[in-house]
């Protein structure tokens, strides 16, 4: 299940630096459950936060993940998080499945 994680860093916190190449590392052991991952950017170009879309089981999962992770077990990185599960739609993981979405769309609002 796809899992959205909206992370926004606190203000002027050297903790992101500190931590990044924890970070990194251990996102290069478990590089096969994320849909996408990276910073969040200003328009300076400054890191502002972290946006990630991990591909796990269940939330329980994503909260082990989560507490492996060093910019989320140290706990003071991010001001605030948001978690969000989603369903990929596009691109399409089985081919004709927005068709398929469309169709189950259009039956809805003709039922109205």
């Amino acid at each position: 299940m796809p899992f959205i994680i909206y992370a926004k860093d606190k203000p002027n916190s050297p903790l992101r630096a500190r931590h990044r190449g924890a970070h990194l590392e251990f996102v290069a052991t478990c590089r096969e459950v994320f849909l996408y991952g990276g910073p969040m950017l200003d328009d300076a170009g400054k890191v502002v936060g972290s946006l990630m879309v991990l591909d796990l089981p269940d939330r329980a999962a994503l909260g082990a993940h989560m507490a492996r992770d060093p910019y989320f077990a140290d706990g003071g990185i991010f001001g605030s998080v948001e978690i969000f599960e989603s369903r990929q739609i596009v691109p399409e993981l089985v081919p004709g499945s927005l068709d398929a979405e469309l169709a189950k769309q259009r039956a809805a609002e003709a039922a109205k």
